[in-house]
C-alpha cells in the first residue's frame, strides 16, 4: 500500500502543478482577470520569443553527444508517419464531410508537446529532460505541421497549397530557428556569456507559466455541450490508443527509463491549440477542431497521470 500512495503522491507532484496553471486561466479568464487581449498576446509572446528562448537555452546548455539519440529520433518519425497514415485510412471509411476528415485526423495525431510535453518532461527529469524533450520538438514540429497541411488540404482538394511555401513557413518557424541556431552551440560546446544566458533564463523562465495561462484561458467548457461521436473517438485515439500502442512499441524496441518516459509523454500530450487556428485557416470544422482541442486537454489530466503512475509502478522512472 505505501507503495502505491508513494507511487500516486510523485505523479501528483509532477503533473498537478501544470495543470492547476492551466485551469488557474481558465478561472481568471471568468473571472475577467485576462481578457482575449492578453491571451492573444500572451501566447504570440510565447510562440515567438519565450518558448523559442526557452528551447535555445535548454540545447544550447546540454551535452549534445550525451543527450543526442538517434534510436528514439527514428522511432518517433517511424511512429507518427505510421499512425497519420492508419489514422487517415479508417477515418476515411466512417467520415464522408472532407472538412471533418482533415480535423478529425489532425485532432487525433497532432500533440501539444511544445507546452504541456517540455512542461512534464521537466518536471519528470529536469533540465536533462528537457533538452532531451527539446531534441524530440525540434523533429516533430515541421512533421506535425507538414502533416497537418497535408490532411486539411487533401481531401478539401485545395491546390493553392504548394510545397515550396509550406517548407518557407516551416523554416520560417521561431522553434525551429531556436533549434538550428542552438545545435552547434551544443555540438562545439560553446559557453555563453553571462549576460546572454541570464537574459535568456529569465526570458525561459516566462514561458511555461504564462504559456499555460493563455491555454487554460482559451478554453471554453460550454462547447464540450456540443462535442460528437468524431471528438470523442479523436480524442480517445490521442490519449489512449496511440500512447499505449506506441510507447508499449517503444519498450519492445528496447526503450526504458528517461526515454521511455519522454515517449510516453510525446504520444500521450493533448491536441495542439494550434489545430484549431489551422483547421479554420484552411476551411476545416472549426468547431470540431475545438472541441477535440478542449476534451484531449481535460481528458489529458488523468491519461497523462496515469501513464507516469505505471511507468513509476513498474520501476521505469
Amino acid at each position: 500500500m505505501n507503495l502505491y500512495l508513494q507511487t500516486l503522491g510523485y505523479t501528483a507532484d509532477i503533473v498537478a502543478p501544470i495543470f492547476f496553471i492551466l485551469f488557474l486561466g481558465y478561472l481568471l479568464r471568468r473571472l475577467k482577470l485576462i481578457d482575449d487581449a492578453f491571451v492573444a498576446t500572451g501566447s504570440k509572446l510565447v510562440f515567438v520569443i519565450t518558448l523559442p528562448t526557452l528551447v535555445f537555452m535548454s540545447i544550447s546548455r546540454m551535452d549534445f553527444h550525451a543527450v543526442f539519440n538517434p534510436h528514439q529520433l527514428g522511432y518517433v518519425l517511424v511512429a507518427i508517419l505510421l499512425s497519420f497514415g492508419l489514422i487517415w485510412w479508417l477515418a476515411a471509411r466512417f467520415i464522408q464531410a472532407p472538412e471533418d476528415l482533415g480535423v478529425f485526423i489532425q485532432g487525433a495525431f497532432r500533440s501539444n508537446y511544445g507546452i504541456i510535453g517540455l512542461a512534464v518532461s521537466f518536471n519528470l527529469f529536469g533540465e536533462a529532460g528537457l533538452a532531451q524533450a527539446s531534441l524530440l520538438l525540434a523533429l516533430v514540429i515541421p512533421l506535425f505541421n507538414s502533416l497537418s497541411i497535408i490532411c486539411l488540404s487533401v481531401p478539401m482538394r485545395r491546390s493553392d497549397m504548394k510545397l515550396s511555401r509550406t517548407l518557407v513557413e516551416i523554416l520560417k518557424n521561431p522553434l525551429i530557428l531556436a533549434v538550428l541556431f542552438a545545435l552547434p552551440v551544443s555540438w562545439f560546446g560553446v559557453k555563453l556569456p553571462d549576460v546572454v544566458a541570464k537574459t535568456g533564463t529569465y526570458f525561459a523562465n516566462l514561458t511555461l507559466p504564462l504559456a499555460l495561462l493563455t491555454i487554460g484561458a482559451s478554453l471554453n467548457l460550454k462547447s464540450l455541450h456540443d462535442t460528437s461521436a468524431q471528438a470523442f473517438w479523436a480524442t480517445a485515439l490521442k490519449l489512449v490508443i496511440l500512447p499505449l500502442v506506441l510507447t508499449f512499441g517503444a519498450w519492445l524496441y528496447g526503450f526504458d527509463g528517461e526515454a521511455l518516459a519522454i515517449l510516453m509523454v510525446l504520444f500521450g500530450c493533448p491536441t495542439a491549440a494550434a489545430s484549431f487556428v489551422m483547421a479554420r485557416a484552411m476551411g476545416g470544422n472549426h468547431q470540431l477542431a475545438a472541441n477535440i482541442v478542449l476534451t484531449t486537454t481535460l481528458g489529458s489530466v488523468l491519461t497523462l497521470s496515469a501513464g507516469i503512475y505505471l511507468l513509476r509502478l513498474i520501476g521505469m522512472i
